[in-house]
């Protein structure tokens, strides 16, 4: 007799597929609806946190009550020295593997480690079956390490990036898939241990979460278990070191990431870290405003990236990044290489895995209903027991003001001003629209009539508008008498974009 029959064979294969699914993408759903058949309870068709009500799921407490009995009648088989082929005994494997972490799911969550030895019991009692090999090589501590894991950034991506979109479901498995890739069986046999080495580049319009999503990529990576001390060594460590370049001079955010040694220049009285060298292994270092970074510092991170040293300013003693590097844009940075002012090469070293934000105005066609969902949300976060009376003046205002039509350029962050303005006083006035486009040519002769424009700014459009007739440095440079390097440095890829060829 086959030690699986066909019903219990196709039915640990959907539990398989379950438990190894991107949980933010409809194919968890749809997992969970092939392990139930009939009894699957109809839901949303992905995975994300209700405001209004967040209890569980209930075909959670369904698969486990199906799955459970069938794990202990096959483990009993196995001791009773039932014969069990290679792929049934993986079945077997990845079905307990999905028990024990539904078992002890709310134990990863409070974070106190004792239960270790209940799980060590456990462990035993499925894997370790004499006369058994089975043919995965599990191993109870790393799986352990894998599950703590698991369970912070289900949880950390769940309740932070919320929307019941597929745009917001789309980003949350993103960020998953940054996290442990598309295949969580390789993660978990070898990639665990090699992440830090991809960087991550994160674009989108301002204001969508590009922060929050680099956060949880940060905080979310995999951190070796220690038996003897039962504790996860460095997991209360800063693991986030963020540098907004927009806000900083170049000196200062080569200072920051680098560090720099006492007399490397004007104001360096002593010597500092950079996050680069602050950074431990299971860190990450954050690159806000990417698109921001000076053409100089831009080459010295293509070093980083490509030969993980670095030098200090001031400093010829080369040091070791360790950590995984994240960078986020705004910017169009195919534009800014087309002009020269973003390098290919650090380009193409960043974008092995790429996440894009979506604005509120795209999560928003797909889900209409979602926006009582995030101002309920901020609202509860805004004004703690009275987030629901708030949110409820909130949605009204809107409605009254706004309409439903209302595309909110400003994205999460105008959101949140808006739920802060009319908690404060009952009113919320969104940016000026801007007046409709006039033609970019004019509006210069105007301002230059008006003598409105500095002398740098004046050079700046006017090589613009000249390259945007000749699409060539080389011509642009020969018709207005300027070295072809000025004349690159001085194009403007805004401008640039609004001007017709």
């Amino acid at each position: 007799m086959s030690f699986l029959t066909p019903p219990q064979r196709t039915l640990l294969r959907a539990v398989a597929r379950l438990g190894y699914a991107n949980p933010f993408l409809p194919e968890r759903v749809e997992s969970e609806r092939a392990v139930l058949g009939p009894a699957f309870v109809e839901d949303e068709t992905v995975w994300s946190y209700r405001v209004e009500h967040p209890e569980p799921r209930a075909n959670l407490a369904l698969i486990e009550e199906r799955l459970q009995p069938l794990v202990e009648e096959l483990r009993q088989r196995l001791t009773e020295s039932a014969e069990a082929g290679e792929t049934d005994l993986t079945l077997y494997e990845d079905a307990v593997l999905y028990m024990l972490y539904t078992r002890y799911y709310q134990r990863f969550q409070q974070a106190a480690w004792r239960f270790y030895s209940l799980y060590l019991d456990d462990w035993r009692r499925y894997f370790e079956i004499e006369g058994v090999r089975f043919p995965s090589g599990h191993e109870p501590r790393h799986t352990f390490a894998c599950f703590r894991q698991i369970q912070r950034a289900f949880d950390r991506l769940f309740l932070d990036l919320i929307g019941n979109s597929m745009p917001a479901a789309r980003l949350r498995a993103a960020v998953w898939q940054s996290i442990f890739t598309h295949d969580m069986r390789r993660y978990r046999r070898t990639l665990y241990a090699r992440m830090g080495e991809f960087a991550t580049l994160i674009t989108g319009p301002s204001g969508t979460g590009k922060e929050l999503a680099a956060r949880a990529i940060a905080e979310c990576r995999y951190l070796p278990f220690d038996e003897r001390k039962l504790a996860f060594p460095g997991e209360n460590l800063p693991a986030f070191f963020p540098i907004n370049i927009s806000a900083l001079s170049p000196t200062l955010v080569e200072s920051e990431l680098f560090g720099h040694r006492r007399g490397a220049f004007t104001g360096a009285v002593a010597d500092r870290k950079g996050w680069l060298e602050t950074c431990p292994e299971s860190g990450s270092v954050f690159l806000d405003e990417l698109g921001d970074l000076d053409p100089a510092i831009q080459v010295k991170l293509l070093r980083v990236i490509e030969t993980r040293t670095f030098h200090p300013v001031g400093d010829t003693a080369g040091k070791r990044f360790e950590g995984k590097l994240i960078a986020a844009t705004n910017k169009d940075l195919a534009t800014a290489m087309r002009l020269g002012q973003f390098r290919e090469d650090l380009y193409y070293r960043l974008c092995s895995d790429q996440i894009a934000t979506p604005s509120l105005a795209e999560q928003l066609a797909d889900a209409p209903g979602g926006l009582r969902e995030l101002v309920l949300y901020m609202s509860r976060r805004v004004a703690g027991a009275e987030g629901e009376d708030l949110a409820a003046d909130v949605m009204r205002w809107v409605e009254a003001n706004l309409g439903a039509d209302y595309r909110w350029p400003g994205n999460y962050r105008e959101l949140e001003q808006c739920v802060k303005n009319v908690l404060i006083r009952r009113n919320y006035r969104p940016p000026a629209a801007a007046p409709a486009a006039s033609d970019p040519v004019d509006a210069f002769a105007a301002e230059a009539r008006e003598g409105k424009l500095t002398a740098e700014e004046l050079l700046g459009r006017y090589v613009t508008i000249v390259y945007s007739r000749t699409r060539s440095y080389e011509e642009t440079a020969r018709r207005l008498g300027l070295d072809r390097r000025t004349v690159k440095a001085k194009v403007d890829p805004d401008l640039l974009g609004r001007l017709k060829p």
